[in-house]
């Protein structure tokens, strides 16, 4: 079973719209999602290994790595094939765990601060707003990107 969250709305907006759905497909759809989501994986701890290895003084932010994830893009064709704002979004989400480890640091807390890790069991990718396709009648969703089952 897969579960497949859609939101619709802005951010901007009061309101939000969200469907969310218990999916059956087959099992070459069922493939497909699963590369996409080793690739989300693949770019998080790419992003991480990039920020670990660069020397403070480039100070590695959030559009350095954005601007990473299109390096990557160019330089693996399995990343290509994953939509471009999945592929930013799996950059932010290697952020988001860069940004914690400093604001923990920040904040002085004691003990361990949460230094960023490798993930070894990634369980989601992450559309936005282009990628895919809802049907009219909303029971049924296409992804647009090469990842796509025919």
């Amino acid at each position: 079973m897969i579960y497949v969250n859609i939101v619709l709305g802005r951010k901007q907006e009061i309101f939000m719209i969200v469907l969310e759905y218990k999916c059956k497909g087959k099992p070459n759809q069922y493939k497909a999602i699963d590369e996409a989501i080793r690739t989300t994986q693949f770019i998080r701890n790419k992003a991480i290994r990039y920020w670990m290895d660069n020397s403070r003084e480039l100070k590695i932010d959030r559009f350095a790595l954005n601007k990473y994830s299109t390096t990557l893009r160019n330089q693996f064709p399995f990343v290509a094939n994953l939509n471009s704002m999945a592929v930013q979004s799996a950059a932010e989400r290697g952020w988001t765990a860069i940004s914690r480890f400093y604001d923990n640091c920040k904040k002085k807390i004691s003990g361990k601060k949460g230094y960023p890790k490798f993930q070894k069991d990634c369980r989601s990718v992450e559309y936005k707003t282009s990628g895919w396709k809802l049907h009219p009648t909303k029971r049924q969703i296409t992804f647009t990107d090469k990842n796509a089952p025919p």
